[in-house]
């Protein structure tokens, strides 16, 4: 059963930074490529970076420069690194595959705001 457990979201002043964390069991970050979404208010999910199985990454034009994704494969933990962070990034940020097949978790509150 597959199972992803996000964390490290909070409050930050517009330009700080977090740190996200998505745990997953139940199948191989080595062999899946996975996403990270999120969820503004009023808004549709959207898919903001991917990472391929390979490691290949790709981000939409909004987060390109500023947001980084990365995994842990022994820890099987995959990451979102945000800096500059700007206050339209404010969302419940998700971790998935590509096509959000996999049964989603709680996400993670993050709200940029002085």
């Amino acid at each position: 059963q597959v199972q992803l457990v996000e964390s490290g979201g909070g409050l930050v002043q517009p330009g700080g930074s977090l740190r996200l964390s998505c745990a997953v069991s139940g199948i191989s970050l080595r062999l899946n490529g996975m996403g990270w979404y999120r969820q503004g208010p009023g808004k549709q999910r959207e898919l903001v970076a991917r990472i391929t199985s390979a490691g290949t990454t790709n981000y939409v034009d909004a987060v390109k420069g500023r947001f980084t994704i990365s995994r842990d494969n022994a820890k099987n933990t995959m990451y979102l690194q945000m800096n500059s962070l700007k206050p339209e990034d404010t969302a419940v940020y998700y971790c998935n595959d590509y096509v959000g097949g996999r049964p989603w978790g709680q996400g993670t509150q993050v709200t940029v705001s002085s």
